[in-house]
């Protein structure tokens, strides 16, 4: 009656072990390190830079733990925060011999001090928050109106482009603050160019008046689309925030809104805030522009005299030098997507999408240009590096073009990579900056840490006294599931903050409460007249339905938090719903596993320790 086969004792047995050693690497806590990524877009990471940085520690004579790469940055690891102060200099002189052009970011990090054989079986750490583990928080200002602004200049170069097209001959075409404004010589004209600028651009709300002596269209930009620009600039700048710290190898960084207008960066384990601040403040900036091929360029490159009027010299990727025009045909702002591909020939490739405007721009510069290269430059900090030059084979229409010739699948991907990296919609200004120690992240941690094993104690004092060997049974299901708990954060990847931590200590004070049901439910059996053995089965089985209702009653609200949580509330709503399923588990198949273990193989039980059971008349009806 009260027996599990073995199957199932070897996937409890299976589950303890899992909890431990997933668990286990949670405390070794942190040591020093230093951070190696890329510093600029262009730069790729290595197996290489592992070797590169070893022998810069050994050039320096500076004992390091160890030395990995970790997919998109090295790290290396030290015993104590002076020898990583010492670490990060000798590295930084090592790879950036050039301060003011540095290819490479020397950051001080924080890593595991786990064992390398729980990382060989990917037990890692839990990430922790900000809260907890220090770092660096920025509240940035989006200008809305600056959005607002751009995309009024981009309406100035659509209607003049229309107009073009259609051969309607206007007066000149201006921004007057975020209207556009178009004049014309005669009302017939006006007319005719209000039905196709209403037509092609509804964006705006084209009035008619007269000024003088010229017949003016003005365009007021639509309250619903500056909501929907400005929704769309804040949404890029997210993005492109993202996609600037994530190839600098933060660890779990947090990027996220904050009203209509801010976002909030945290990027936990940083302790430099100048740092931190030169990591998102350095996003690439996408324009398009011709190469200069003309006989004055190229003795220009022969011998490194000065550029002809209206060029630029730049380097390309491969380091060889190259004389660009200044005009700029394109910006990123034109760029919708890019993606790694293959050309007709199944070479790699890189395909771009453009929008309207830059598609209408584009057919005409790859028509007049034919035979000749164009050249993509990505800016970042002011300074501009070559991508790509490819030669315009010819006219390229439609908004889709393709870049091949020369590349690798790897640098097709590369290539595709940086081009989505794009530039910001809009400027953004730091309006509050906030620096935490790791002095008082650990802080934190004790505290939290101590409350979640007071609350443990406590309970498993109470148990003990109150359900006796019960009471045990009931314990030890509670530590596992903390350890389960623990170990699905772990296997997760999960950022714990202190709302976590309360999660955590809320979740031990709901699990016990399904042992406190099935533990009743066994004594109400025993005051019926119930054998020990039935009584046992039948607990178990009869508290199931109560403790199934109340668990999936609470899972809905922490999937309410989840889902429309944010921040701290979200990382509460993780814990919580983790915690559910984990209590489950534990309050029911383990503590009946360890029950069935010490009781079940007993043929002629006559009592069970499970505290005082009192009969409908007051008296004890057994005492065990």
């Amino acid at each position: 009656m009260n027996r599990y086969p073995l199957w199932k004792y070897a996937i409890l047995l299976v589950a303890v072990i899992v909890g431990l050693v997933y668990t286990l690497p949670n405390f070794f806590g942190e040591a020093p390190a230093v951070q190696v990524s890329s510093g600029k877009v262009t730069i790729r990471m290595d197996e290489a830079m592992t070797e590169r940085v070893r022998q810069a520690l050994a050039d320096g004579n500076v004992p390091v733990d160890f030395v990995q790469f970790d997919g998109n940055s090295v790290r290396a690891r030290f015993a104590d925060t002076d020898t990583q102060i010492r670490a990060r200099d000798v590295i930084d002189r090592a790879l950036n011999p050039d301060p003011a052009d540095p290819g490479y970011v020397v950051a001080l990090n924080l890593v595991s001090r786990s064992p390398q054989w729980l990382t060989a079986v990917r037990a890692l750490p839990m990430y922790l928050g900000l809260d907890l583990r220090g770092g660096v928080h920025f509240l940035m200002q989006v200008d809305m109106e600056a959005a607002l602004t751009r995309r009024a200049e981009a309406y100035v170069g659509d209607a003049r482009a229309l107009l073009r097209d259609r051969n309607i001959r206007h007066a000149g075409i201006t921004r007057n603050g975020n209207n556009v404004e178009v004049r014309f010589r005669e009302a017939a004209v006006q007319q005719q160019a209000r039905d196709v600028l209403r037509d092609q651009l509804a964006d705006l709300d084209w009035v008619e008046s007269v000024d003088g002596l010229d017949f003016k269209l003005t365009g007021t930009l639509k309250p619903e689309a500056a909501r929907r620009i400005q929704d769309q600039a804040l949404k890029q700048n997210i993005t492109t925030l993202h996609n600037r710290i994530n190839e600098l190898g933060t660890s779990e960084p947090v990027i996220q809104q904050q009203g209509l207008d801010r976002v909030v960066v945290q990027l936990p384990g940083v302790q430099d805030t100048a740092r931190a601040k030169d990591i998102i403040g350095r996003t690439a900036t996408l324009e398009v522009r011709l190469v200069d091929d003309s006989a004055e360029a190229m003795a220009a490159l022969a011998g490194n005299g000065p550029v002809p009027f209206g060029t630029e010299r730049y380097v390309e990727r491969g380091g060889a030098p190259l004389i660009v025009r200044r005009q700029v045909i394109l910006t990123g702002e034109n760029l919708t997507d890019a993606q790694a591909g293959f050309d007709d020939q199944q070479q790699p490739a890189v395909h771009l999408t453009l929008d309207a405007k830059g598609a209408r721009i584009f057919r005409d510069i790859t028509r007049e240009n034919v035979g000749r290269r164009m050249a993509i430059l990505l800016f970042e900090k002011g300074r501009g590096e070559v991508v790509t030059a490819p030669v315009i084979r010819t006219e390229i229409g439609g908004g889709r073009v393709q870049i091949s010739g020369r590349m690798t699948t790897q640098e097709a991907n590369d290539v595709a990579l940086l081009l989505r990296a794009g530039s910001l919609a809009a400027p953004m200004e730091i309006i509050e900056e906030r620096t935490i120690g790791p002095a008082l992240g650990a802080e934190n941690i004790a505290k939290g840490f101590n409350s979640v094993i007071w609350g443990l104690a406590a309970i498993a004092v109470f148990m003990i006294a109150y359900y006796r060997l019960f009471g045990v049974f009931s314990t030890l299901a509670l530590t596992l599931n903390l350890f389960l708990l623990m170990a699905l954060l772990s296997m997760l990847q999960a950022t714990l903050t202190l709302p976590g931590i309360a999660a955590v200590a809320l979740t031990l004070g709901m699990a016990i409460d399904a042992n406190v049901l099935i533990n009743e439910r066994v004594r109400e059996e025993l005051r019926n007249g119930a054998s020990p053995q039935a009584a046992i089965h039948a607990g178990y089985e009869r508290a199931w339905a109560t403790i199934l209702d109340s668990n999936v009653t609470t899972l809905i609200a922490g999937v309410a938090l989840l889902a429309f949580g944010s921040g701290p509330v979200r990382g509460f709503a993780v814990v919580h719903c983790l915690g559910i399923l984990t209590s489950m588990f534990s309050a029911v198949l383990f503590s009946r596993g360890l029950v069935n273990l010490w009781y079940g193989r007993q043929k002629k039980l006559k009592s069970v320790s499970i505290g005082q059971v009192w009969t409908p008349g007051g008296e004890p009806a057994s005492k065990a």
